[in-house]
This record gives C-alpha cells, sequence and structure tokens, in this order.
C-alpha cells in the first residue's frame, strides 16, 4: 500500500493519519486521554524505515507467517558465524533485539553468563 507514494504527498499524510488512528483508538481503551498527554507524537510508517533504516521496502523482522514458524535462533549453518537483531528470536523491538545480542553472546560461550548475571544485580 505504500509503495508508489510519496513521502511528501498529501495522499501520504493522510494514510499515515488513518494508519496511526487505528493505535491511537488501541490506547485511548486505557488511557482514555492519552492524545491530549502527548507531547510529542511522530509515526513511523514503512517509508520511515526504508529512509532512516535502509530496510528492504520499509520491513523489519523476518517474514514469518503465524503459526507456521518462529525466529530463528543465532546460530547459522556456517561454522562460528552467529547472528542478532529484529530478525532473530526473540523478534522485533529494543528489548528484544537486546536479548537477540545476549543469546548470541551467550551462544559463543556459557563462561559468559555467571558474569552478566552479577552485572544484573
Amino acid at each position: 500500500r505504500w509503495e508508489g507514494i510519496h513521502r511528501k504527498s498529501e495522499e501520504y499524510k493522510q494514510l499515515k493519519e488513518e494508519r496511526s488512528q487505528y493505535l491511537w483508538t488501541v490506547l485511548e481503551k486505557v488511557i482514555p486521554d492519552i492524545k491530549q498527554r502527548a507531547k510529542i507524537v511522530r509515526v513511523g510508517t514503512p517509508l520511515t524505515h526504508k529512509r532512516f533504516l535502509n530496510r528492504y521496502k520499509g520491513s523489519y523482522g523476518p517474514a514469518i507467517k503465524a503459526g507456521e514458524a518462529s525466529f530463528p535462533f543465532p546460530n547459522t549453518p556456517l561454522k562460528n558465524l552467529f547472528v542478532c537483531g529484529d530478525s532473530c528470536f526473540p523478534g522485533i523491538g529494543v528489548p528484544a533485539v537486546a536479548g537477540s545480542g545476549l543469546l548470541t553472546a551467550n551462544s559463543l560461550s556459557f563462561d559468559s553468563i555467571a558474569p552478566q548475571i552479577q552485572l544484573l544485580k
């Protein structure tokens, strides 16, 4: 739906507003006055992701069909090559990506777990 739309066009602004309304509606069920309380609002779109994050067609995370697969783990078929990020378990978002890095680090050496736990105390 976003492909071919120019980010400065009226069509883009309308689509961005339309799509963001769903999120506001869900949030307002929990925090009724959330819109009035918001001081700054930034709405990201696939075009935003493509422009600032250089993501293919503005996507993020792997293309996984619900119920058919799960996020891949850090190991790969190549010896000593490990991966982490939003395309790996546990998934998309800053906390999940941080967790992905932790899992990858621990996949390299189980000796690293105890010092990390000490840091969390």
